[in-house]
């Protein structure tokens, strides 16, 4: 029998859109992200499962839709009701090692047969007794930030010093790192998971230990407050950020939803104001803040990535590198942070797998993918499968170039329950269409092709109304094929 691999499971948090810089202006740079995804498979079409943390997060560790195992929003603290693959991978003989952010409901990753750093919920790494430890053994000092830019009511602090010493680390916001680098969370988390992978070797040359291992990092970037340090806030000029394509939407024949909008300096009782009254310029700096933070994260990434390899971990090892969802900075009219709308900017995320001798490098797959695969994909691998079944489906047979991808993955479902208001959302997806269907909202569909930042709802369109039908026939074909109930989840809803 084959020797079990290795996992590694990488996680980003709330990343931004890759369209960010594909057309002028500055490319976000992701060179670890890059790396891995050409040693491997990069899929491009990759999407969250629900564009919310805690839903998303509960997906990717039982490979079920949020309407299966019940944490539809964050923090319902949904019991779990089945085994996750990580007590899988346990039971199977694998160490489970778990570093960063849980938010996936009740308990932590302790609860789930893991050792490492993990608390409930969202949290604050920067409060921890474990972080303070790390920068006395590093002689790293206290973080500082420097607040540029306040999108919160009720704390005007932009121009001042502060500490992130609240009791979670998401103040909407942006501004610099004045401490090193090695003092932001991701490089705290990189250097936990460094540490650990060390002394796994060190135990292995000592006692011949051979068991597998699991390690998974979830960092709590990119999402907001964007604090890059300034190493990476001078990769990014922000005078060269062109305006974003969906920027100035009017939001002509969209629903209700879109409007919805809670920060402080672009919303006005709930509601979004048009057009946006912060000047491009100071968005620019926004952005520029965020860009330079995801190429911090993928730096940290990097840093595991390339400790895997100076052990001599990586050969019969799986990566996995993703997100639980997107961001919506400065789409659709100008929104910080997300809402009840379901846009490309909030739904898609980066995916790529790496796995030497099973993934031939330099693929690059616009199949139809989801983050609920990932936990199946990584059970896979190891020759295990959840026992009660899931929703989700494995990607090794499109990513090692045996097979045309998952069987009938011709389109893909979403689903979403809100953020900020309660909503009952499914998306369907086709290699060219994107069909929302929201409830007591409006239709929304959308020619992906034609129009990627999705400008022109095509459903109030007559001459579409064939599409229109047929989109709505295949979601309604889907949902029967994966047991959606709308009418339980509905009742819970309102």
């Amino acid at each position: 029998m084959a020797k079990q691999p290795n996992l590694v499971f990488l996680l980003n948090d709330h990343q931004l859109h890759y369209r960010h810089g594909w057309e002028e202006g500055p490319r976000i740079q992701r060179m670890y992200f890059d790396r891995l995804a050409a040693e491997g498979v990069r899929f491009d079409r990759a999407y969250s499962v629900c564009p919310l943390c805690g839903p998303a997060r509960r997906s990717m560790l039982t490979g079920l839709y949020p309407h299966h195992h019940g944490e539809i929003h964050n923090d319902i603290n949904h019991p779990f009701d089945r085994d996750t693959y990580l007590d899988l991978l346990a039971t199977a003989g694998y160490r489970n090692f778990y570093f960063g952010k849980w938010h996936a409901g009740p308990g932590n990753a302790h609860d789930h047969h893991c050792e490492g750093f993990s608390y409930p919920s969202y949290n604050n790494p920067y409060t921890k007794p474990e972080y303070r430890e790390y920068l006395e053994r590093h002689h790293l000092p206290e973080p500082e930030i420097l607040v540029e830019k306040n999108f919160l009511w009720k704390k005007d602090t932009e121009g001042c010093i502060i500490r992130q010493d609240m009791g979670w680390c998401n103040e909407h916001a942006s501004g610099l790192m004045l401490t090193p680098r090695e003092t932001h969370e991701s490089f705290f988390l990189a250097s936990l998971a460094c540490d650990q992978l060390r002394e796994l070797s060190r135990q292995r040359s000592d006692s011949n230990e051979n068991r597998p291992f699991s390690l998974r990092v979830d960092f709590w970037g990119p999402h907001q407050p964007y604090f890059p340090t300034m190493e990476y806030a001078r990769l990014y000029d922000p005078k060269e950020i062109p305006v974003y394509g969906n920027f100035n939407d009017t939001l002509k024949d969209k629903p209700d939803t879109y409007h919805e909008e809670g920060n402080a300096g672009i919303s006005m009782n709930g509601r979004l104001i048009q057009p946006n009254p912060i000047p491009w310029k100071e968005w620019q700096k926004v952005l520029a803040r965020c860009y330079a933070q995801i190429t911090q994260v993928d730096a940290a990434g990097g840093m595991i990535l390339n400790c895997l390899a100076e052990l001599g971990l990586d050969d019969n090892t799986l990566v996995v590198w993703s997100a639980d969802h997107g961001d919506a900075l400065a789409c659709h009219g100008g929104h910080f942070d997300k809402r009840a709308y379901m846009p490309e900017e909030m739904l898609r995320i980066p995916m790529a797998i790496r796995f030497p001798g099973k993934i031939p490098p330099g693929q690059c797959s616009d199949q139809l993918v989801s983050n609920m695969d990932i936990p199946v994909t990584l059970l896979d691998a190891s020759g295990l499968n959840f026992p009660g079944g899931c929703d989700g489906r494995s990607l090794l047979e499109v990513a090692s170039g045996t097979g045309s991808g998952p069987v009938g993955q011709d389109d893909l479902m979403c689903e979403s329950y809100g953020h900020g208001q309660k909503v009952f959302a499914r998306i369907l997806l086709t290699e060219r269409y994107k069909y929302i269907h929201t409830r007591n909202y409006m239709d929304e569909l959308y020619d992906l092709q034609k129009d990627p930042y999705e400008l022109n709802n095509l459903a109030v369109r007559q001459d579409c109304r064939e599409i229109l039908m047929d989109m709505q026939r295949r979601l309604k074909k889907k949902q029967a094929e994966v047991g959606d109930d709308p009418g339980f989840i509905i009742a819970s809803l309102y």
